[in-house]
């Protein structure tokens, strides 16, 4: 399915340098603020008090969401479980404050604000519990990685694994780097929209890839550049087409999703916009400057007979 096609190929390598290098200063200035500021960790890592209240009738989140800020606490987390009438308060550790006494000040908050609100139950999440997870999410960073690079090793070549690896992870420090920044709260719904954002980002630089070994059969008398420019351009109906569906549902997340879904649907909104700038800009021109040929990919000389000239494109310019 296409909304449109383009008939002349643009030449998106011609400025593939300039634009690494405003890759490179935007992935080192990431990494900066990942150091010197750090990720503003939610209670999930933190450890902190959780609180289940039940309430007569739905519960307003908004209100409790005000009346636990007036008691001075920052980050708080507010959400339904189970029903619209239970809700979870997530409390970040205070020094000087035991678990009981902030459980006593929120309840007394919510009680004065509703009369109906019931304390169902509190614990407290100790910090090694943070640990654990922050410990396993590098992990599963770890193995998504390595899988990734695995496919595209056996699937492609290696100069199109370390491309996209190069390109996803690119991707990845800068939303860390977003967040470390604006220190904005980094809890288990924003890891899993890095997450989410790797899978979504390898799968576009796949389709150029694959569209890049076609051309590559198929236009023998074009050069390697000619080839990635035509591969992207071909492309461009699709991206928009997918990207922008998905970035619609995105939207309507951050904009009406409302706290309990902000900050992940923000780290997928970043996600997907620099995904498809690393896609073009990033994991096409690694593979270029590593060399990408059609030796690389056409083997035994399965390659189809040279079409150029029945393809309209192959007068492409760069």
């Amino acid at each position: 399915m296409e909304f449109f096609r383009i008939k002349r190929d643009i030449p998106f390598m011609r400025h593939a340098l300039a634009f690494n290098i405003v890759s490179l200063v935007t992935f080192l200035a990431a990494v900066f603020f990942l150091f010197s500021r750090g990720l503003h960790l939610s209670v999930e890592f933190t450890g902190g008090t959780l609180l289940e209240v039940t309430y007569a009738q739905p519960a307003d989140l908004n209100l409790v969401r005000s009346s636990v800020a007036k008691l001075g606490f920052i980050d708080v987390q507010v959400q339904n479980f189970g029903t619209a009438k239970d809700v979870l308060i997530r409390l970040p550790v205070q020094k000087g404050v035991s678990s009981a006494q902030q459980s006593d000040q929120v309840m007394a908050a919510l009680k004065a604000a509703d009369a109906s609100a019931t304390m169902r139950r509190t614990e407290f999440v100790g910090p090694q519990v943070g640990d654990e997870l922050a410990a396993d999410g590098l992990k599963a960073l770890a193995f998504v990685v390595v899988g990734i690079m695995m496919y595209l090793a056996v699937r492609f070549e290696w100069k199109f694994a370390v491309a996209a690896i190069i390109a996803n992870l690119h991707d990845v420090i800068i939303i860390l780097g977003f967040f470390a920044f604006f220190q904005w709260e980094f809890s288990l719904p924003v890891l899993a929209a890095v997450l989410a954002v790797l899978g979504y980002s390898v799968n576009e630089s796949v389709v150029i890839f694959d569209r890049i070994r076609e051309n590559f059969r198929r236009y023998r008398k074009m050069n390697t550049i000619e080839i990635i420019n035509n591969a992207i351009t071909s492309t461009i109906s699709r991206t928009i087409i997918t990207h922008g569906s998905t970035q619609m549902m995105v939207l309507s997340m951050l904009l009406f999703g409302g706290a309990t879904l902000h900050y992940f649907a923000l780290a997928l909104t970043i996600g997907i916009l620099f995904g498809i700038y690393s896609s073009v800009f990033v994991a096409a021109a690694i593979a270029m400057w590593l060399g990408i040929a059609r030796e690389d990919l056409i083997k035994g000389g399965t390659a189809k007979k040279d079409i150029d000239q029945n393809d309209p494109n192959s007068g492409a310019t760069v």
